[in-house]
């Protein structure tokens, strides 16, 4: 492979994205990893690429979304998690094609790559059948974009309506007993599909790989939990599963389990490096001691969990025991936005409102180190990934000091995460890969894309208003759980996550 050297950028260097924007840098890339990084003009011999006035930042991991919610973008607002999720879990499905699938992964994966993300990790839903079409239409989107990808299944064994309390409380006999009915894919199938796919498509292999995902512990039964973490552990895959993203969940784990979901992982033997659980808003200093203890990463997803209503997670505290932070956008129907940037700068002004102590607030570094550096350790890809080192696999993003978010340039990093939403991007790295060119895609024709995404959507709207209007039982039952959960006291106490 040609060597290349990105000439006179200034750059967030290191674990601690040290920049001086008075000394650019030469950037070079060889074989795909970053072979050198000197001051600027001194490295010869090499095909030039000239980023003056451009920032080179370390490629964030959009280490959580849902790229089943990208034809849903914008079809609901203000409800809380346990009644939203019908929604895009609907008990009259959509199945699609391989183009749809291709097409609704391409509206996820298209956004993040223009916000920041050179990675992102898709939890995707399969519906009520495993749906090989649209798994293979997914994992070809990332191919064809060029971004790189973890591509999870959401998997679970337990019938959704069983994932809450309370709910024959609210139905009759006949009704509690036909959304127990509803089709749901097998999930021995789930982990046979995982397991042959993952074998070809290996995170520490390839580009676009897959993962195990548990989707929650009270979607699962402890057997399937046992399953899924065993696969992950013969196979040496990451993890991820949802856990404590509401208020609600912690009273569903004193309810099923006698104690918390996350005790109920620890007490399942599940939790662990290279093992994430998504949101965590909800926790107590005795959950976070088994994060720590165990080496497992917390998945922040700031924006999501105000869009929703859920709260503001404990992310000081998190930090301050050690345990691993990462970061993610979740998925666009909830939070319309699959923007890392959006996330960042949440994450920072969040903790802002959590905490009186100011001295106890995030930094703009602790928010793009979570987002960056946090979602290659989360997944024990961070000797690859994560960073601008020599080394590492030159997976980063360029942007134009001339944006506005730069003008004046004092701090490029504060001014990256609190005021730059994707505005100034020029160019995106994957493996070494120039995938956006001076602002524009370098292996397809964006609008040609958008076009079609555009036409796919149109033919399918009247299926989805079908799909939701077939919510209305459940939704009426999620109501009155949720009011009653409500009313409900903790059995141990968290930490504050909600403002006032």
């Amino acid at each position: 492979m040609t060597a290349t050297v990105l000439r006179n950028c200034i750059a967030l260097v290191g674990e601690t994205l040290a920049c001086d924007h008075r000394r650019p840098l030469d950037v070079l890339i060889k074989d795909r990893r970053i072979a050198a990084i000197e001051p600027a003009g001194t490295i010869r011999d090499a095909a030039v690429i000239d980023l003056s006035g451009r920032l080179l930042a370390p490629g964030m991991i959009n280490s959580h979304y849902h790229s089943h919610e990208g034809f849903q973008k914008g079809r609901t607002e203000n409800l809380p998690l346990e009644l939203w999720m019908h929604y895009v879990r609907t008990p009259l499905p959509v199945p699609l094609n391989r183009e749809q699938s291709y097409l609704r992964t391409m509206v996820s994966a298209l956004e993040s790559l223009r916000t920041g993300s050179t990675g992102v990790l898709d939890d995707m839903t399969l519906g009520n059948f495993v749906n090989h079409e649209m798994i293979e239409g997914s994992l070809q989107a990332y191919e064809d974009l060029g971004i790189r990808a973890f591509q999870g299944f959401a998997m679970m064994d337990r019938p959704i309506i069983d994932n809450f309390p309370f709910v024959a409380d609210f139905v009759t006999p006949e009704e509690h007993a036909r959304m127990r009915a509803l089709p749901r894919p097998d999930p021995d199938e789930i982990l046979a599909t995982t397991r042959q796919l993952a074998q070809k498509r290996h995170p520490n292999s390839s580009r676009v790989s897959v993962i195990a995902s548990a989707s929650a512990p009270q979607r699962c039964t402890p057997e399937f939990l046992t399953a899924v973490r065993a696969m992950a552990r013969d196979l040496d895959l990451p993890v991820v599963t949802h856990v404590q993203e509401t208020r609600l969940q912690v009273i569903t784990g004193q309810l099923f389990y006698g104690k918390t979901m996350i005790k109920h992982l620890h007490d399942l033997g599940f939790l662990g490096p290279k093992t994430s659980l998504i949101h965590v808003v909800w926790a107590n200093t005795d959950e976070v001691k088994m994060l720590a203890d165990t080496g497992t990463s917390v998945q922040h997803n700031p924006w999501s969990n105000l869009m929703i209503g859920s709260g503001v997670a404990p992310v000081r505290e998190y930090l301050d025991a050690g345990i691993n932070v990462s970061m993610g956008s979740d998925g666009c129907c909830a939070t319309f936005t699959c923007s890392m940037l959006n996330s960042v700068g949440s994450a920072a002004a969040l903790s802002k409102v959590r905490d009186t102590n100011y001295e106890r607030w995030l930094t703009a570094q602790e928010a793009y180190r979570a987002a960056s550096l946090g979602g290659a350790r989360a997944l024990g890809l961070d000797k690859d990934l994560g960073t601008i080192e020599v080394g590492k696999i030159a997976d980063f993003v360029a942007y134009r000091t001339d944006a506005p978010a730069f003008v004046p340039l004092h701090d490029p990093l504060r001014q990256l995460v609190y005021g730059e939403r994707g505005q100034g991007l020029s160019d995106v790295w994957v493996e070494g890969e120039r995938v956006i060119a001076d602002g524009k895609l370098t292996r397809m024709d964006e609008q040609a894309l958008v076009r079609r995404i555009a036409a796919a959507v149109e033919a399918l709207v009247p299926t989805y208003e079908a799909a939701e209007a077939s919510v209305a039982p459940i939704h009426r039952v999620m109501a009155e759980v949720y009011k009653r959960c409500e009313t409900m006291a903790l059995a141990t106490p968290t930490f504050p996550a909600r403002v006032g």
